[in-house]
């Protein structure tokens, strides 16, 4: 499944693995809540990024905004985490270091096709 070696493909799956161990260190309280939300919104940005290889091209910008809807709304609940002590402080860089990251190649890919 050649759309599984895509780079966005697999930074957003290490992103998943990544947050499923940090996501087992959460209170309880906040672990089906918050931790919960996190984890679905990292799913969901995986199954866009997933879908965008098997879209026509005009589909694919649609698949692209929702992922970066995603990706935006993860940015507010992980900030959330760090702010109510639940994330701790290098493991909101890491992931704020990744998003940055999958926004850049998100954005780069949607730039791409628009210009095509």
């Amino acid at each position: 499944m050649e759309e599984l070696n895509t780079p966005l493909f697999k930074k957003v799956y290490d992103l998943y693995k990544e947050f499923y161990f940090c996501l087992r260190d959460f209170p309880k309280t906040e672990r089906y809540s918050l931790g919960q939300k996190c984890n679905l919104l990292i799913a969901e940005l995986l199954e866009h990024v997933f879908q965008v290889n098997y879209a026509h091209k005009s589909g694919k910008l649609v698949y692209l905004e929702q992922a970066s809807l995603k990706l935006n709304l993860l940015r507010i609940y992980l900030r959330l985490a760090k702010d109510i002590r639940v994330l701790k402080d290098e493991e909101y860089i890491y992931f704020q270091t990744e998003i940055e990251e999958i926004g850049r190649m998100l954005g780069g890919w949607s730039r791409f096709i628009k210009g095509n």
